[in-house]
Order: structure tokens, then sequence, then C-alpha cells
């Protein structure tokens, strides 16, 4: 019997149960993101006007990336009906980029073990990681003003009315923080630097002053040893001329010395960025190119990650909070989930605890004007109860708005699938999960079978494989179209203790 005839007799288009995983299910971001939720909805989005921190646990599969993408496609709906209020959005769920160039610092020695790497990972990587993501992705979103998503878009008059301090500002963050691939480093930081207005013309003056010692001393000396030559001394010329070339160097290097000086306090600003700045890409000569060219009594006391601490990152946040300001964000949400994925993790509780235990800090994660809505395996969340005094007053959990354990009841997922069928269902048609069935399966029973189900990963697989093993068992000559009790309690026997096997 053909899947697709048994879900049109009950009037469903497509198959509301094929896909698994969030990211990839047209079902649910066609549909189900803006009619779908989980009870905890409300507690876990918050109020976008005042952003907010959310920790929320919950297993495999259990909806964690859905409701955040839920929550990234109401805050873009938000920042459409408050212009004048938008959110900043930093979509923080891909480690991979940021632990390669980690392990690119530490040296192949340590690089090798993974609990070695994440034990050196601390709560600055954490921010450095953010501040990428966020400073390139706001420069992207200069060079292209007016362009792209109302939402997310620039105004071009709001980049001009930066004033030149919010420009040195954001042109210092660039230097550290810009990580985009689509031109040169250089290149996309003069662009940069012409979008905002930026006149640097007084960073050249050392090195003018540099080439013109350098010139008046050559045609010093050349003058003198004509003058010489002409009187018709030829030994005191020559005597002349050696005394006169030693004119060269002395005049040059201390018409140099103030360049020479800018350049390798430049240098080693550049090296410590390099060294301390671990998670991105950067190399210490264009790096210094670029800090040469602010004019020296900008740099003075300017915050640049080349240490490490977490001082300067702050300050550097506050600076890109706001420039963001400026440009009309009243605030910044950090999205952050997918923290058993990273191949440097790769699942395992213990490096998943070393690697975001960092971040869970409460000067950070209570910011003002920052929210973050951490997605975090279950795993994770009995290692809270272990953790020492110290961690619990760091991190004040009390005070994030945790949600312990991401749960669905039977009642929660027989909506959820009742829901994606609606979404699949033909013009007219209302089908409902009891309709697939055969009155041997009652309402209750089914009930409490999906609330052994526990996450909507395991229904969705169950309900598809249910149907398959329906219309395996009938013909489209006699076609059948409710599943019996019989294939339903078989098929959910053999999931369940499927499913308890891969979990050791």
């Amino acid at each position: 019997m053909n899947i697709q005839s048994f879900l049109e007799h009950h009037g469903i288009n497509r198959n509301p149960f094929a896909e698994e995983d969030a990211q990839t299910d047209q079902v649910f971001k066609e549909f189900c993101i803006s009619s779908a939720y989980h009870p905890i909805w409300d507690k876990v989005y918050g109020d976008p006007s005042e952003p907010s921190t959310s920790i929320i646990f919950g297993p495999k599969g259990s909806g964690k990336t859905a409701m955040r993408l839920q929550i990234d496609q109401h805050l873009g709906r938000y920042n459409d009906e408050h212009p004048g209020q938008r959110l900043f959005v930093i979509r923080y769920d891909d480690f991979n980029p940021f632990l390669d160039h980690f392990c690119e610092r530490l040296g192949r020695r340590l690089s090798r073990k993974p609990e070695k790497v994440l034990d050196a990972w601390r709560l600055w990587d954490h921010m450095d990681s953010i501040l990428c993501l966020g400073v390139t992705d706001l420069i992207d979103r200069i060079l292209n003003a007016d362009q792209g998503i109302p939402a997310e878009s620039v105004s071009k008059q709001r980049v001009h009315d930066l004033d030149r301090t919010y420009a040195r500002d954001l042109l210092l963050l660039a230097s550290s923080y810009d990580q985009s691939t689509a031109s040169t480093f250089i290149g996309r930081w003069n662009e940069l630097r012409r979008a905002l207005g930026y006149r640097n013309f007084t960073s050249k003056l050392s090195l003018i002053t540099a080439i013109t010692a350098a010139i008046l001393s050559v045609l010093l000396v050349v003058l003198l040893y004509w003058g010489d030559w002409s009187s018709g001394d030829g030994d005191e010329a020559g005597k002349t001329s050696r005394l006169t070339l030693l004119l060269i160097p002395v005049m040059t290097l201390i018409g140099s010395a103030p360049w020479l000086w800018r350049t390798a306090k430049c240098h080693v600003a550049a090296m410590g960025i390099r060294r301390h700045m671990r998670v991105g890409k950067r190399e210490t000569g264009s790096l210094r190119k670029i800090l040469q060219q602010f004019p020296t009594k900008e740099l003075v006391n300017q915050p640049l990650p080349r240490y490490d601490r977490t001082d300067d990152r702050y300050e550097l946040l506050n600076k890109f909070k706001a420039i963001l300001g400026r440009l009309g964000f009243s605030g910044i949400i950090v999205l952050m989930d997918r923290v058993d994925e990273p191949h440097m993790t790769g699942g395992k509780p213990e490096l998943m605890r070393r690697f975001t235990w960092p971040l869970l800090d409460n000067k950070l994660l209570k910011h003002p004007g920052v929210g973050f809505k951490i997605m975090l395996p279950q795993e994770l969340q009995r290692d809270i109860d272990r953790e020492t005094r110290e961690f619990h007053e760091r991190a004040r959990l009390d005070k994030q708005n945790v949600i312990p354990a991401f749960q669905w009841t039977g009642e929660s997922l027989y909506d959820l699938a009742r829901a994606r069928m609606l979404a699949c269902a033909a013009p007219g048609s209302s089908p409902e999960p009891k309709d697939l069935f055969s009155q041997e399966v009652s309402y209750e029973r089914m009930l409490a079978a999906f609330q052994s189900l526990s996450v909507p990963r395991h229904l969705f697989r169950f309900l598809f494989r249910v149907q398959v093993e329906h219309c395996n068992r009938h013909t489209d000559a006699q076609p059948v179209y409710r599943i019996s009790g019989e294939i339903f309690e078989s098929t959910l026997a053999v999931y369940a203790r499927e499913s308890e096997l891969s979990h050791y």
C-alpha cells in the first residue's frame, strides 16, 4: 500500500513526520514555527524590550533548536514592528571555526587532546567569539546599508551620523574581530573607514617626517660634498665628504625616531592581539598596519584584546553596544545552541561541561542590554548540582531564568502532532492523530504512548515508522486506512527497545 494514498485519504498532502531536525524541517519552518509552541515559551522568550537571559536544559530531540529558531523569527518580527527599538541578534551556534583557531594558538602538542584544549578555554574566549560574530555581521550590514532584510539593515544616514569617536571605536573593533573572507582584511577595513567618513591623515605625519628627514639629509650631504670639491682642495674635500656622509644615518635616525617608536608600539600591540585573541584569524603584520592608521592620541588607553583577562572584553562589549545604540538597536540577544555538535566536544558531557561552564558567569549573563538564550543538553543539568559553591556564586543560576527540564507531556505532544498534520492538510480538511488509528487504540492509550516517547523527535520517528509498517502489510488493491492496535503496540515496543539500546 502506498503511504501517500494513505495520507491523502485522511486529507494530508505531505507527510508531517518525515523530518526530524528542525533546521531542515520545512513543515516546521513554513507553518509550525508561528503556530506550535511549548508551554514554557513565554518564560523563555521573555519581553524583547528588556533583553533577559534564559538557560534551557533538554534531552536530544526535545525541540531546543526548534525553540531557538522560533525565538529568532519572533525577534525579527519584533524588529519589524519596532524599528526604533530593534534587537541585534547574534547566532552563536557554530563553534567549530572558533575551536579550530583556538587549537592553532595552543600548538600541536596540546591540541591533540580535546580535554586539554577545553581546559584552556576561558570566559574571554566566549566573549571574543561572540564579538567576532557580532562585529562581522554589523560591518556586513554597514557595507550593504539599506539593503537586505529591513529588520536587520542599517540606514546609511545613521552610519554617516556617527561621530568620530564612534567611528574610531567601530574601526578598532573591526581591527580585532572582523572575520569576513569577502575581501582582504586591509581592503575591507579601508572600505569601512571610507563608509564611516573617518579621516586619518594625521596618522601619517610621523612617516612623512621620517621620509622628509631622510631626503633633507641626503640633499645636505650632496650640497656640502659639492661645495668642498668645487673649492679645488681634494684632500680637504675627501675628509669633509667622509664626515658629511655620517650625517645621513644620524639625521635619518633622528627624523625617523617618532615613526620607529610608533611602529614598534603598534607591532607589540598587534602581537598581543594575535596571541591573546585566540578564536580568530589575524596576522601580526597586517594588524600592525591597521593600528598605524589611527592617530597616536586616539589609541591612547583604548581597550584591545591583548591580555588574558575579561576587563578589556567588557569595555569592548560596551563600545559595541553603544555603537549599536547609535545605529538603531536597543539591545543584543545571543542565541546559543548545538554545544553537543562540535568535533571537539563530540557530545560527551565532560567535554561539553568544560566548554560551557566558563560562559556561566553572572556578570556577563546579566550584562545590561544583553540577553542570552542558551540551549544545553540535559546531561549538563545533572552536573550543576555537583558543582562547587564557588561555581554557583559566580554563575548565580537562581537569577538566570533556568528551565531545568525541557519536558513534553502526552497531551502537548498530541497537540504538536495535530499542528503538523493541520499544516500539511488539504484545504477544508482537519485531520487529527487519532484519525490515523482504529478504535482499538483509545485516546487515553495514545496519550500514554506519546508520553513514553517523551520528545518530539521520538514521536515523529514512531509515527512515521508505524505508517510505513501499516502500509507494508496492505496492498493498494485492498487498502486499509486505519492502523490497527496490534501494529501500534508492536511498533511502539520495537521502537522503545531500540531507543533504550541506543543510550548504551
